[in-house]
């Protein structure tokens, strides 16, 4: 079977650090955290005060008056990331519209609205009346299956739900469909509006969130982490093949050039370091390197205490020694958990450290668990070499990795 090669050529984001992409990495190449307390509700009630959410987003700027009514935020996030994406990658709407994909993952889906209309239909006593576009617009396929209609996009359509990997688990998929053949362009990455109560309450029962309320409440790493803090927000990238990319022009990020996918087979909630470690070495083999051939990774760094020391024995089980001096950054020091969206985010980041030469700082680190002996990054600074990783770890011992290799004819941003 003949592949093709398989590039990045657009990317859009509203996330807690910014409303574009660039924003957002402009914010954290400044270190600045997008935490702050929770005012999508009133969280008196709750222990768990703080959230990574989007602010300042105009839904308007996308979608008419009629479709912000009856859809969720999580698909205004992902309309606004793929309009963002098709610009950025000078694709406007229609554009290869008979072989245009779209694959978005998200972990939650329409939950807030769920949650908004359940508890409405109750306070009138259960005669309230539920709106005609409850279920279709809170479905996990209602991001991508809008932004194929919003677009024009006739061909491949897939909503994927892989707990904190889906966003890594659809740029996967769109990179094996596109290298086995498919025509494309694809957008693909993840979004989630799951700032509501029951997803804190949720969330917060399982013990995976942290009961600080400052800024500095997510702490990857950090001896003093007590677990994530929850986030919103979309980003999605429009992956081609090579070939066309550079028939029209196109600025490349980056080559995606291996995807793992594989699962722990262990426990619900309980991360599996053997699991995660067969993951990364999955992805390495497929991308057809080596470990030593690794510049940059985009760990996954949620704040969790069980997940960041399986996390740090699972990369140090692949990398030997290498792992104490391999440069390493955690972006949910500055956005929290995204979720779904998290992975898409970080690999779009992972895909500017190789495009600029620039590693983002990991905050709030002040003190590293001995457990977690990673060269985590925690000053702004640069790296050398060509080949990233990006991974994933979800709730079910779900695991995504991406390999990214920078465009050998692009000398800079």
């Amino acid at each position: 079977m003949e592949t093709h090669r398989v590039v990045i050529t657009g990317i859009g984001a509203v996330t807690p650090l910014g409303n574009t992409f660039m924003d957002s990495w402009d914010t954290s190449l400044a270190g600045r955290s997008g935490i702050a307390p929770i005012s999508r509700f009133d969280a008196g009630g709750l222990r768990w005060r703080v959230a990574g959410e989007v602010r300042g987003f105009e839904p308007s700027r996308y979608l008419s008056a009629k479709e912000i009514a009856h859809l969720d935020p999580f698909v205004h996030y992902a309309v606004a990331a793929s309009k963002m994406a098709l610009d950025d990658a000078s694709l406007g709407s229609g554009a290869y519209s008979d072989w245009g994909g779209v694959i978005i993952g998200s972990s939650r889906g329409g939950i807030s609205t769920l949650e908004k209309a359940i508890s409405g239909y109750h306070q009138l006593g259960k005669k309230g009346r539920f709106s005609p576009f409850l279920m279709p617009a809170t479905t996990i396929n209602a991001a991508p299956s809008f932004c194929a209609q919003k677009f024009g996009m006739k061909g491949y359509c897939l909503g994927i739900s892989n707990a904190c990997a889906s966003g890594t688990n659809a740029l996967g998929e769109a990179y094996r469909l596109l290298r086995t053949g498919y025509a494309g362009p694809v957008l693909a990455g993840g979004a989630e509006a799951p700032v509501c109560e029951i997803c804190i309450g949720g969330y917060g029962a399982s013990g995976a969130l942290t009961r600080r309320s400052d800024h500095a409440a997510s702490r990857p790493f950090d001896r003093a982490r007590s677990g994530f803090v929850i986030s919103e927000g979309a980003c999605v990238l429009l992956l081609e093949r090579l070939e066309p990319a550079l028939d029209r022009g196109a600025r490349i990020y980056a080559e995606v050039i291996g995807y793992a996918n594989t699962s722990d087979a262990f426990h619900p909630t309980r991360p599996d370091s053997a699991g995660e470690a067969n993951a990364i070495a999955a992805a390495l083999a497929d991308a057809g390197i080596s470990p030593g051939d690794i510049a940059y990774l985009s760990t996954h760094g949620t704040s969790t205490v069980l997940g960041d020391a399986a996390e740090a024995a699972a990369v140090r089980r692949v990398f030997g020694q290498a792992a104490s001096v391999l440069p390493a950054s955690a972006l949910k020091s500055m956005t929290g958990h995204m979720l779904g969206a998290s992975g898409a985010l970080e690999t779009a980041f992972a895909a500017m450290t190789l495009l600029t030469g620039i590693v983002p700082p990991t905050i709030n680190l002040d003190e590293k668990d001995r457990d977690c002996d990673l060269n985590i990054i925690t000053e702004r600074s640069g790296i050398s070499g060509s080949v990233a990783i990006s991974q994933s770890f979800g709730f079910g011992g779900v695991n995504a990795v991406l390999v990214l290799k920078s465009d050998p004819q692009q000398a800079g941003p």
